[in-house]
């Protein structure tokens, strides 16, 4: 339909209209109709009509005083969607432009006539879309006025292309506080896009910088600068006849969101190195650090070791003692003796605390008669397939649950949280011993005890700091995620709760937190361990089409069938090819342990005197990042299934 001053430039049929919030609608609350966009002279129109009356159905449109100070005839609406977004206001008839072409005289209008509307693109203030996996999309138009318009469904697809038909009138930028609001712009900032179109920085056209520029100046700015550096480089080497991939298109062969192309200033990473796992230490070569008092010698290098090949089985028992801090490196055996006869005493006047509380007693405990009962729960689901804990009357589930229990009386602050049987239950199988057991697994949660507080700072940081260093190692496949809706790696989170027990097999669990526990070569090396999953699952990620649900069910089921000597290989591998890259951000360098006088190749103490600490996942150096992530909400939960709101680092539901 085009006649001079009118002119449709969009249009998209199967938009319904749901007048109902219900979610079970009736025929008549679901009203079918098109969504166009028409230029009406100077002016650009956003139009939605039911079906049978399209083309012409009366114009509703909002309220509006004219030059005189008089007002239309008001009708009442009421937008009756979600409470949050509806907002009561009033609408009425716009007269016909004079100019417009005559139109057929409309019959009286059907009921469905008073949910049409058409408004003007200046008065936009806000979209919001909808939520992923919620079935059909959904676009809610906001006016400058705050009435939110009827959501409109698509039932067969086109949000994308609406919002890219507004963003030739529009510029859309993304809220800061809500990634699902665009807020929208008029082309007011000419005088930018002509700066910009003078200066010929951008193949493409200028209003898509000014769009990033709203929502991201820094990044926009000096990412844009950034290519007159890489034109001119370009140009000096043009005779080394190199490729010269094309401006404005980092992520070739993704489709993003309309308008919201981010232009970053990549660093150049060197060529990955290839990485071989040694074999264990063996009881001979542990024997050889011994002195004969029984100290340990040369602590670095045995650290050096164990990073690079584990333990032998065998070993385990004992050195493990070491890691976790329960021993330590430079006592002689019989103080260590010594040290464990004390440490003895101790657990069991703890595990008497809450073996002698009466039942009276613990009907007026609500908090102890809470840790109890969660941890007979999980105990009882604990690794039941392994032998040591299979069978109900087992007793390597008496001394997991009492091991637990103690652990409540020796840090009530924390007390219990899903999850810790997990990081338990191994412990106990190598050492064997209750006490053993506790005094290790005290140790282990010295180092990731801020994972389990309610407030999960320490999980949003870790979870932040992985975006960071996966956009580092592999834009690509961030920009593939974020186009998913799966930037945040929120299905990272229970892999970095309880370090990976539930992704591998048993005994390779084992030699993973051995591995970790030296604190080499940098002290949060578990976030390269999940980079290297993801660089394990590229190619299906990213060749596969997946949606955000299955990008979480994907995810789930490498469980058990990953093989950790090759995570680990990459994992060291990505190491080593950032400690080669010079021009790193010096909170990534603190963060790998690459700051001035920290070796690339490890960052063990030199004083073998010091039983070696790997920093707490919380105590990781903090980095600032442009994209935060929104704060979740506690949840001591850690299995990971698709649900309808995928929020950004809510902690994922059994």
């Amino acid at each position: 339909m085009e006649s001079e001053g009118y002119k449709v430039v969009f249009e998209k049929d199967s938009v319904f209209l749901h007048t109902s919030a219900k979610r079970h609608q009736d025929q008549d609350s679901l009203i079918p109709g098109v969504i166009r966009i028409v230029e009406k002279g100077s002016d650009t129109v956003l139009q939605w009509t039911p079906v049978e009356e399209a083309g012409d159905a009366p114009q509703i449109v909002f309220s509006k005083k004219d030059l005189s100070g008089s007002t239309t005839e008001e009708v009442l609406f009421d937008p009756g969607y979600e409470p949050d977004w509806a907002v009561i206001s009033t609408v009425g008839t716009r007269p016909r432009v004079q100019d417009e072409p005559p139109v057929p005289v409309a019959p009286p209008p059907s009921p469905r006539g008073q949910w049409a509307f058409s408004i003007s693109l200046s008065e936009l203030k806000s979209i919001r879309k909808s939520r992923p996996g919620l079935g059909w999309s959904y676009l809610i138009f906001i006016t400058k006025d705050g009435v939110s318009l009827q959501a409109l469904h698509f039932h067969r697809g086109g949000t994308k292309a609406l919002l890219r038909a507004l963003c030739k009138y529009l510029i859309l930028a993304t809220s800061p506080k809500d990634s699902r609001l665009y807020l929208v712009y008029t082309h007011d900032s000419y005088a930018l896009s002509h700066s910009f179109d003078e200066l010929q920085l951008f193949d493409d056209n200028s209003s898509n910088l000014v769009s990033r520029f709203l929502q991201d100046p820094y990044t926009a700015a000096f990412g844009g600068f950034s290519k007159v550096t890489n034109f001119f480089r370009g140009a000096l080497h043009h005779e080394d006849g190199t490729a010269q991939r094309a401006l404005g298109d980092p992520s070739a062969g993704l489709e993003d969101e309309p308008g919201f192309e981010v232009i970053t200033c990549q660093v150049q990473l060197g060529e990955r190195p290839v990485v071989q796992r040694e074999p264990p230490v063996t009881e001979l070569e542990w024997e050889q650090h011994l002195d004969p008092e029984g100290r340990v010698t040369n602590v670095d290098r045995l650290r050096r070791r164990i990073f690079a090949g584990g333990l032998s089985t065998g070993l385990r028992k004992d050195v493990w003692k070491y890691l976790l801090g329960y021993y330590s490196w430079d006592n002689t055996s019989e103080e260590n003796r010594a040290h464990v006869r004390r440490k003895t005493d101790e657990y069991f006047r703890m595990k008497l605390q809450w073996k002698s509380v009466s039942e009276e007693q613990e009907q007026r405990n609500s908090l102890l008669r809470g840790y109890r009962s969660l941890i007979e729960r999980d105990v009882s689901r604990t690794d039941r397939n392994n032998k040591f804990y299979e069978g109900s009357e087992n007793p390597g589930l008496v001394l997991l649950n009492d091991v637990l229990m103690t652990y409540c009386m020796y840090n009530f602050d924390l007390g219990y949280v899903q999850g810790m049987s997990d990081l338990l239950s191994p412990v106990l199988y190598v050492t064997q011993n209750e006490v053993d057991a506790f005094w290790c697994f005290s140790g282990f949660m010295d180092l990731v005890h801020q994972n389990f507080e309610e407030s999960q700072e320490s999980m949003k940081r870790q979870l932040a700091q992985l975006t960071q260093l996966l956009r580092l190692l592999d834009p690509l496949l961030c920009d593939f995620l974020d186009s998913k809706e799966s930037g945040t790696l929120c299905f990272c989170f229970r892999w970095l709760l309880i370090w990976f027990k539930r992704e591998f097999a048993f005994t390779d669990v084992l030699q993973l937190w051995e591995v970790l526990w030296t604190g080499l070569p940098c002290p949060c090396f578990h976030l390269l361990v999940a980079c290297g999953i993801l660089d394990s699952e590229r190619e299906a990620l990213m060749n596969s089409g997946f949606g955000f649900n299955e990008i979480l069910k994907h995810i789930n089921e490498l469980t058990m069938k990953m093989n950790v000597n090759d995570i680990l290989c990459r994992a060291e591998a990505l190491y080593r090819q950032l400690a080669a890259t010079p021009e790193l951000l010096r909170p990534v360098q603190e963060l790998l342990g690459l700051g001035a006088g920290a070796s690339p190749s490890h960052s063990a103490s030199s004083d073998p005197a010091s039983s070696p600490q790997p920093l707490s996942p919380g105590q990781a150096p903090e980095l600032e990042l442009a994209d935060s992530i929104p704060p979740s909400q506690p949840d001591s939960s850690i299995e990971i299934l698709p649900t309808e709101d995928p929020s950004p680092c809510q902690s994922p539901s059994p």
